[in-house]
């Protein structure tokens, strides 16, 4: 019998994208592999928090000893899908140290000027470190092929391109979580509202927010084929469904879990004598 506060299925299966797999098929209202309230959900994050943090250290610990080991988050969304809360309330919950945040805007004069994986390249986690992207080099085959600036050949370079780059990740210790949070239209309209009726949300909100929401499906469609062509056997997407930010939290907060318990983590071993440093110190 499962606990109401824990997953009845693993989120990195549940979730994952597998061949075959339709977007349009994923209710952004349902909380797959997971039975339990919103009560629940947040007991759940909370419970957590301490043993994601210590796997988290672990990774941090060995990479000071020369191990290669490193987690590579990368979160994709619609504007208001919670990429924010899941920084915040997940990620926040890793030691600052340990931790390589990377948002990704509209790249500047110099970044155009090289192929755009450049900047990308430039940010990825060093070893022992757990890496965020906030928006990623995906941007440049979704909002790409969204407004047609770049044309079908130069997107399947593209895609080719990210598999070798992720490919590469892989082969020097990166262990990556890919996430698109999936939020519908409707629930979108409401957190905008929301940004709008509150004062203190004024500064989240934008116009280009709006610009886009009016492609939202050409976006669901670049998605899928983003699914399609990059979800691989060493770096697949999971479609985490996001109008209850709740579920979202606790989907990624496991994915993260299962992510570190599956790197083999371990303490390193003292390189000194830990009795004869003990006599020291307490000699001292």
């Amino acid at each position: 019998m499962v606990d109401a506060l824990e997953f009845a299925k693993s989120p990195a299966k549940t979730l994952k994208v597998e061949p075959g797999f339709s977007l349009a098929g994923v209710d952004p209202d349902s909380t797959p592999g997971y039975k339990g309230k919103k009560s629940d959900g947040k007991q759940l994050l909370a419970a957590q928090k301490t043993r994601l943090a210590g796997l988290q250290e672990r990774l941090f610990a060995e990479g000071k000893f020369g191990s290669d080991k490193r987690l590579l988050l990368i979160l994709q969304a619609m504007d208001t899908a919670g990429k924010g809360g899941i920084i915040g309330h997940v990620v926040g919950s890793m030691d600052p140290q340990g931790v390589q945040l990377a948002a990704f805007k509209a790249p500047t004069d110099e970044e155009k000027s090289h192929d755009f994986l450049w900047r990308i390249e430039k940010r990825s986690p060093e070893a022992g470190m757990v890496g965020v992207f906030d928006r990623s080099h995906y941007e440049d085959v979704l909002i790409h092929r969204v407004h047609g600036w770049a044309d079908a050949a130069e997107l399947e370079r593209r895609y080719a391109a990210i598999n070798d780059f992720e490919a590469r990740l892989v082969e020097d210790g990166t262990t990556i979580i890919k996430v698109m949070l999936n939020i519908s239209q409707d629930e979108q309209k409401k957190r905008l509202i929301a940004r709008l009726d509150d004062p203190s949300k004024h500064w989240k909100y934008s116009q280009t927010d709006l610009a886009e929401r009016a492609f939202w499906g050409s976006y669901m469609d670049a998605y899928s084929v983003a699914f399609e062509k990059t979800s691989t056997g060493i770096a697949p997407w999971h479609v985490v469904p996001a109008n209850k930010k709740w579920y979202a939290r606790i989907a990624v907060q496991q994915l993260l879990l299962e992510a570190l318990e599956g790197m083999s983590l371990t303490w390193p071993s003292a390189e000194f004598d830990v009795a004869a440093e003990r006599a020291l110190v307490m000699n001292s």
